[in-house]
């Protein structure tokens, strides 16, 4: 069993840690083997995305869209279902490594979020609050590996959004001093990293990437995701539900902020449509708000970006890629394997990075992207 004691600078620079997220879409458990040779060079041993059981993932969709859980009691037995399919996870991607577990220094573990109410969400403003299941005592134990969880509770608490956490890491290995980057996560929810060649690091999320993309592909296809954009493709985009869709007051807010499912749902959706909208237009204009939210962010906070570099499950969906790249012209808009970085891990791999952090004692968190009052060191040890 690996034991991940010590103060910070007790830990070498280099090491091989396992990051591990399910994100707003819940579409799986990524799990991301990765060897660190410093902040700045890393390489990814494996990566997969571990399937959610059917029942559990439907629970954790339906909380984490702004439903309720049933009791106390199911709350509990879901923080320890995911907890072990996190472990799961964390066993399989080490052994296709072809490493042990002996030779892993700590597991990092975002959890599953079911609610993210930040200051300025739709409830009491004074108790903003976070929460992400999945018992990292669990982890620790089926893996009999230190696993760092809770990473964004401590950034809240001191004032920030808690998201996203992902742009230290983007900064660390996507900044290039000759241009001003963005680095863009299609997950659910899109979040930008704003990377200009010099001055501060910015992140924010823009609203809805996925999510909504995913439901109305599956309340009227069946299917989880909509692949390569052919659903949208055989629609056409909706004008005037467009419009509903964009008077949305969150997406005129000023960063920092941050969102999730329990805002971009499907109930938020039908609340704007007037009915007799044929599905296939619907999912056209879902995709045109998720590339109008995501361009009209972009050139209202660096309107001098030359080089957009997309990861996460959206970078498989080329309609989505296409309509980005279409509302900015003269913008590179690329993926992140064309810098070494897998797309479909990268969160994966930035939670191995903050779970690196927090043993050394560094902070996660960047002030300028969450707001919070200062440098934090993000997550709670669980030794093996």
């Amino acid at each position: 069993m690996n034991d991940a004691r010590g103060a910070a600078g007790d830990l070498p620079r280099s090491g091989t840690f396992v990051g591990l997220i399910s994100g707003t879409s819940a579409d799986g458990i990524d799990a991301a083997v990765v060897r660190f040779d410093s902040d700045t060079r890393c390489e990814l041993l494996h990566g997969t995305v571990v399937p959610w059981d059917d029942a559990v993932r439907a629970r954790l969709v339906a909380i984490g869209q702004g439903g309720d859980a049933a009791s106390i009691d199911e709350l509990g037995t879901l923080d320890v279902q995911v907890g072990e399919a996190f472990a799961r996870a964390a066993l399989l991607a080490i052994d296709a490594a072809g490493i042990t577990r002996g030779e892993v220094t700590a597991i990092g573990s975002h959890g599953q979020t079911i609610r993210h109410r930040p200051a300025g969400a739709r409830l009491d403003g004074a108790h903003p609050f976070t929460w992400q299941i999945g018992d990292a005592h669990v982890i620790a134990e089926r893996t009999g590996i230190a696993t760092v969880a809770d990473f964004r509770r401590r950034d809240m608490a001191a004032g920030g959004h808690a998201a996203p956490l992902v742009p230290a890491f983007h900064a660390a290995l996507l900044h290039d001093a000759g241009e001003d980057r963005a680095v863009l996560n299609l997950g659910g929810i899109g979040n930008f990293t704003l990377l200009p060649g010099s001055g501060a690091v910015r992140g924010f999320d823009t609203g809805p990437a996925n999510c909504l993309l995913d439901a109305w592909c599956q309340r009227h296809r069946g299917t989880a995701f909509d692949a390569d954009g052919a659903f949208a493709a055989s629609g056409t985009v909706d004008a005037a539900l467009l419009a509903r869709l964009l008077d949305e007051p969150w997406f005129a807010q000023a960063p920092p902020k941050s969102s999730g499912r329990e805002q971009f749902h499907l109930g938020w959706v039908e609340a704007r449509l007037r009915g007799g909208e044929a599905p296939a237009d619907v999912q056209a204009t879902l995709l045109a708000l998720s590339a109008a939210t995501i361009t009209d962010a972009l050139r209202a906070t660096q309107p001098g970006t030359r080089r957009v570099i997309a990861c996460g499950g959206g970078v498989r969906n080329a309609r989505l890629l296409q309509a980005i790249a279409a509302r900015l012209p003269g913008v590179v808009v690329e993926s992140t394997a064309l810098h070494g970085l897998d797309p479909d891990h990268v969160e994966a791999m930035a939670f191995a990075w903050l779970a690196r952090r927090t043993l050394r004692g560094e902070p996660g968190n960047l002030v300028d992207v969450t707001g919070a009052r200062g440098p934090r060191v993000l997550g709670v040890v669980h030794p093996a």
